[in-house]
C-alpha cells in the first residue's frame, strides 16, 4: 500500500531543474529527470547503493519556547503534558511553564473582597466525534442551594502512548505550581532541559484522559446557572493563595504594571506526578485561569455580596516553555552516539529533543555515478533514500493506540559547511525547486499498515547537482526528523527552522547499516542514457 504525503510530482513541470528546452516533445533526461520518475514510473536502470546512516544525539534538548511551539506560524501553538515509558526509548515526561498577566493593572476588587475559588482550565486536543453525555436531574447548585439540572458532555483526549496499563486506563495527577524563577520574555530562547524552580503547589486534579463541558440550569425556570466556557479539564487552585498574592496586594507596586507583575508572580508550572501513560497536546494560548470572588455592593441602602469573575491573561503575550525529562537506558545512550564512518545498525529517532537520523552518501558512490554520467552518458532521472522500520521494535500493540504506532510526518534538510567552517542548514534542493509543483512529494510512505513499513525520501535534484554539476559533497549530509514543517497562515512553509519537532511525540526505530538485513537503508538511483 502506498501512502503519498503532501503532493507528488507534476508530470510536465517545466521548472524542475531550471530552464529546459523541449525538442519534438522529448525532454533531455539529464535536464528534467524527475518527471520520468512519477508514481514509480521511471523508465531506466535502477541501482541500489549503501549510504552511511547514523544516529544524531541531540542531548535530549530542543528549543521549546513560545516561538518553537507554533503549529501554524504566527497563529496557533501546541504544548505537551504527560508521561510515557517504553522499552526502547525509556521514560519521557512533559511539563509546561507559562507566565500570568493581569487583564488590567492596579486592579480594584471593590470593598471587602474575598476569593471563593480559582480554577485553571486546560483545553487538550480531543475527539469531537466521541461524545458521552450524563445528566443529573437532582443536582443542587451550591451557591444558594438551588435545585438544578447538570449536564456533562465528555470527550476522550487524543493520546500518544498506552491506552491501558494492567487493564486499566492510565490516570495522571496534574499538579499546578507557582514558578520561582523569572521566565524572561515571550521572544526569548528557552530549551526543554532547563530546570526552573517551582516549589509551591497551588492545586492538583486527577485526570482520567477525558475532558468535558458542563451546563447547569435551574429547575424552576430552566435559566442558566453555569455554563463552562470551553471543553477542558478544570484544575482547582488555592483560594487563599490568590487572596494573599493578588486581592490583598491590589494597591501595591507589584500589581502596578506588567513588568513588575511578571517578576512578582513569575508564573505557573503544569506537570504530572506519574511516569507512564501517554502524552497529550493542548494550545497554551487557550489556557484560562479564572478567579471567583465576592465583594460588598451597596445599592439603595442594601448591601449584597454578588460573585464576580476575574480572568487572568494567559495568552500569547506570555512566555511559554515546554520542559521534557528523560530516563534512558545505558544501551540507548550508547546507541545514539552515532558512527559517522560505518553507520549504525539501528536508527533511533524521536521528537521533543530526542535523536535524529543523519545520512551521508559515500564519496565512492558519488564517483561511481559520475563515471556513469561522464563515460556512459547515463543521467540520473530519479533518486531516493529508502528506509524501513525495524520490525522488532518492541511495542506491545495491545497497549498502544495504533494511530501513533508508525510515524507519517517527517522533515528532511540538507546540512553542509560554509567557507568559514560553520555548519549550515537548508531545505533540500528538491524541496526548494519543486515545492511549488502541484504534485511534489518530499517523501512517500509504503505499507503503513504492515510490519515493516518503509519510506522513500526524494533527493533527485540534490544528487544530480552533486554528480552532474560538480556541487561539493565533502561535508554534505541529510538530516531526518519525526516532525512536520510549519506552514504560515497562507499555506507556505515558514522556513526550514520551523517545524513541530518541539512538541512531536512520535518515535520510531529504523534499519540502518546492518549488512545482514535485506531491509538495510539504501540509496536507489534510476538513470538512463541521454
Amino acid at each position: 500500500m502506498t501512502y503519498t504525503i503532501k503532493r507528488t510530482f507534476a508530470i510536465l513541470f517545466m521548472a524542475i531543474f531550471g530552464s529546459v528546452l523541449l525538442y519534438n516533445c522529448e525532454p533531455e533526461t539529464d535536464a528534467l529527470g524527475e518527471q520520468l520518475f512519477l508514481n514509480d514510473a521511471a523508465q531506466g536502470e535502477e541501482i541500489s547503493r549503501d549510504v552511511i546512516a547514523y544516529n544524531i544525539d541531540n542531548n535530549d534538548s530542543i528549543r521549546s519556547d513560545a516561538s518553537a511551539m507554533y503549529e501554524v506560524y504566527n497563529s496557533t501553538r501546541k504544548a505537551v503534558l504527560g508521561a510515557f515509558t517504553e522499552s526502547q526509548f525509556g521514560m519521557q515526561r512533559a511539563s509546561y511553564f507559562t507566565q500570568v498577566r493581569l487583564p488590567s493593572y492596579s486592579p480594584d476588587f471593590g470593598a471587602n473582597p474575598v476569593v471563593d475559588s480559582v480554577v485553571l482550565v486546560v483545553k487538550p486536543t480531543y475527539a469531537t466525534d466521541s461524545l458521552t453525555t450524563t445528566t443529573n436531574e437532582d443536582y443542587i447548585y451550591p451557591d444558594g442551594n438551588v435545585a438544578a439540572k447538570k449536564v456533562v458532555n465528555t470527550y476522550p483526549v487524543y493520546k500518544y502512548g498506552k491506552a491501558k496499563i494492567n487493564g486499566a486506563v492510565p490516570q495522571f495527577t496534574i499538579k499546578v505550581n507557582e514558578v520561582g524563577d523569572f521566565l524572561n520574555g515571550q521572544n526569548d530562547i528557552a530549551y526543554s532541559n532547563t530546570i526552573y524552580d517551582a516549589p509551591l503547589e497551588l492545586g492538583s486534579k486527577l485526570f482520567n484522559g477525558n475532558v468535558n463541558s458542563v451546563t447547569i440550569t435551574k429547575d424552576s425556570d430552566a435559566s442558566s446557572l453555569y455554563t463552562s466556557s470551553a471543553v477542558g479539564v478544570r484544575i482547582p487552585l488555592s483560594a487563599s493563595f490568590f487572596q494573599t498574592k493578588i486581592v490583598d496586594k491590589a494597591s501595591s507596586s507589584d500589581l502596578k504594571d506588567a513588568s513588575n507583575f511578571i517578576r512578582y508572580f513569575k508564573g505557573i508550572k503544569l506537570s504530572v506526578v506519574e511516569s507512564d501513560g501517554y502524552l497529550f497536546q493542548f494550545n497554551p494560548d487557550d489556557i484560562e485561569m479564572i478567579m471567583y470572588y465576592k465583594n460588598d455592593k451597596t445599592e439603595n441602602g442594601t448591601t449584597t455580596r454578588p460573585q464576580t469573575t476575574y480572568k487572568f491573561t494567559m495568552g500569547s503575550a506570555n512566555a511559554h516553555i515546554g520542559h521534557y525529562e528523560y530516563n534512558r537506558s545505558t544501551q540507548f545512550d550508547n546507541s545514539v552516539i552515532g558512527d559517522k564512518i560505518n553507520g549504525d545498525a539501528r536508527l533511533f529517532t524521536q521528537g521533543m529533543g530526542g535523536p535524529s537520523i543523519g545520512i551521508k552518501i559515500p564519496a565512492a558512490t558519488i564517483n561511481e555515478l559520475k563515471q556513469f554520467y561522464q563515460n556512459n552518458k547515463k543521467a540520473i532521472i530519479g533518486a531516493r533514500i529508502r528506509i524501513y522500520t525495524d520490525p522488532s521494535w518492541n511495542i506491545n500493540y495491545a497497549n498502544y493506540n495504533n494511530k501513533y504506532t508508525k510515524p507519517i510526518d517527517f522533515t528532511i534538510v540538507q546540512k553542509d559547511v560554509d567557507s568559514n567552517g560553520k555548519e549550515t542548514t537548508a531545505f533540500t534542493t528538491d524541496l526548494l525547486n519543486l515545492s511549488g509543483s502541484i504534485n511534489f512529494s518530499p517523501y512517500k510512505i509504503y505499507d503503513i499498515d504492515k510490519n515493516p513499513a518503509y519510506y522513500d525520501f526524494t533527493i533527485t535534484k540534490s544528487l544530480k547537482d552533486i554528480v552532474e554539476t560538480g556541487v561539493d559533497n565533502t561535508n554534505k549530509y541529510f538530516k531526518i526528523d519525526l516532525a512536520s514543517f510549519i506552514n504560515t497562515t497562507s499555506g507556505t512553509y515558514a522556513g526550514y527552522k520551523y517545524s513541530n519537532r518541539a512538541f512531536s511525540a512520535d518515535r520510531a526505530v529504523f534499519i540502518g547499516n546492518d549488512p545482514s538485513n535485506k531491509n538495510k537503508i539504501q540509496l536507489l538511483v534510476v538513470h538512463s542514457k541521454k
